[in-house]
């Protein structure tokens, strides 16, 4: 895999800057609306438990028919509009809260538009990185971007945790509601370039590189995919000029562009068909959500263990989950150099298998420094090579999908992982309230030692070159 070492350019630095923002707010309001309803409107267990896990399962239905919305529309005025939507819904919490009116009902309906709104942005957003960077450039922005990640994470839910602490749970989801302003006020700031997708999804693309989006020609990756996956139906192909010449979309135009195809109920599952047929993306796919479901499932386990049971203070359970971040650090800095030495196929195979190997010594957390350090370390361990994997993952997906899937199939996979993330939460609860904290923890990491089987398959099919897409049907 070629990795380059050229400047990203100012437009992504101000999608960069955009979503620091963001992201940094996001993570300052960690649990804001399971702490509103806590502090605020004195909810029981019962109901925190089920804005977390309802919010997170319904947001995703609900976002269900957005990839298909989102892949016929311009990805960063779909951006822009979800950051507005988030932050319009954040809104209402505190100004409801002013007027008296505040109450269980609206905290859980923002969790469900904040939810779906989440996956449209995120499916916007890896379509419009991937128009926007050629594919050698794809593995250090992504490296970037999960850097940030690491760094808003550890530092956000300390800093939001003592602002909760002084001055109440409003101050920190006002501030991440700004925070979703700011980085629409930012993806603004990025500029225009972006062509409008025509009827099959696939957007034209003029020459000129970054700051601008790269020309694909005939004999490029994703016009070689295009190829084989044939036309869109109820739509006309894009053909070529040529190799290396810019794409242009064959049918009737108006002035604003082409039509905007229409939504249809098939459409709805293009993504899912699209990872389930394609070799490569299948054991990653179902790898991937499976171990963040489980690893998610132990987080409220955990703070059960340590702060009910061995009763850590609410600071140490929080310096015992921010202290790890840095391992994310590392290992989103070092993605590139193992990429460039080792290649894809090993260090997300390694690092794939290596992130599960901690999560089942966290049942045997004690009391007492021992138990912290312990804590420390696993999650250390697990999220350096957590660190290492997502961007070299999220690089090779964007790479295999063609440019008109990429909206669909990155809503469908993170549909699929907020379910997943809900359904094994409740699961472990469950499974905790019937043999114990400590029990659940161990089924949970023993289960994830299983994971690896499944990328066996990715181990024969993942290549270290730009791979080409199979051929699945669009409808």
């Amino acid at each position: 895999m070629t990795v380059s070492k050229e400047p990203l350019g100012r437009r992504f630095n101000r999608l960069w800057a955009a979503y620091t923002v963001s992201a940094f707010g996001t993570r300052l309001a960690f649990n804001a609306l399971p702490l509103t309803a806590l502090l605020m409107l004195h909810a029981g267990p019962t109901q925190v438990a089920a804005l977390s896990a309802a919010g997170a399962a319904v947001g995703a239905v609900a976002a269900v028919p957005l990839g298909p919305w989102v892949e016929g529309r311009r990805k960063r005025p779909v951006m822009i509009a979800m950051d507005l939507v988030r932050c319009a819904a954040m809104l209402s919490v505190p100004a409801a809260y002013a007027l008296g009116l505040l109450g269980f009902a609206q905290l859980l309906v923002v969790s469900v538009v904040v939810g779906a709104a989440d996956i449209a942005f995120s499916a916007a957003s890896g379509a419009f990185l991937k128009s926007l960077l050629p594919p050698e450039r794809l593995l250090r922005a992504n490296g970037r971007l999960e850097s940030t990640t690491w760094t808003t994470t550890m530092l956000g839910p300390p800093l939001g945790g003592a602002a909760v602490g002084a001055l109440g749970p409003m101050l920190t989801v006002t501030v991440d509601a700004v925070s979703y302003l700011l980085s629409a006020v930012g993806l603004r700031a990025v500029g225009e370039g972006e062509a409008r997708p025509g009827r099959g999804g696939a957007a034209e693309r003029s020459a000129g590189g970054v700051p601008g989006p790269r020309t694909e020609g005939a004999s490029g990756g994703d016009a070689a995919r295009r190829e084989a996956d044939g036309p869109e139906p109820g739509g006309p192909k894009s053909g070529s000029s040529g190799s290396g010449g810019p794409e242009t979309a064959k049918g009737p135009e108006t002035a604003k562009g082409p039509a905007r195809p229409r939504t249809r109920a098939a459409d709805l599952l293009t993504g899912w068909r699209f990872l389930l047929a394609d070799p490569a993306l299948r054991p990653l796919f179902l790898n991937t959500v499976l171990v963040n479901g489980l690893i998610m499932a132990t987080e409220p386990l955990l703070t059960v263990l340590l702060v009910d049971r061995l009763g850590f203070a609410p600071w140490q359970y929080g310096l015992a989950f921010a202290l790890p971040c840095v391992g994310g650090l590392i290992g989103s800095r070092l993605a590139r150099p193992l990429v460039a030495r080792y290649g894809r196929r090993a260090v997300l195979l390694t690092t794939g298998t290596l992130r599960v190997c901690w999560l089942p010594w966290l049942a045997l957390t004690g009391p007492g420094v021992g138990g912290f350090a312990l804590v420390v370390a696993v999650e250390l361990a697990m999220i350096l090579c957590i660190g290492v994997y997502n961007p070299v993952l999220v690089t090779y997906r964007l790479d295999r999908l063609p440019a008109d899937r990429v909206a669909r199939v990155l809503a469908a996979w993170s549909v699929t992982s907020r379910a997943a993330i809900a359904t094994l939460t409740a699961l472990g609860g469950l499974l905790a309230a019937v043999t114990g904290t400590r029990t659940a923890l161990l089924a949970a990491g023993l289960l994830a030692l299983t994971t690896p089987l499944l990328l066996i398959g990715a181990g024969r099919t993942v290549r270290d070159t730009a791979p080409d897409a199979p051929e699945v049907p669009a409808r």
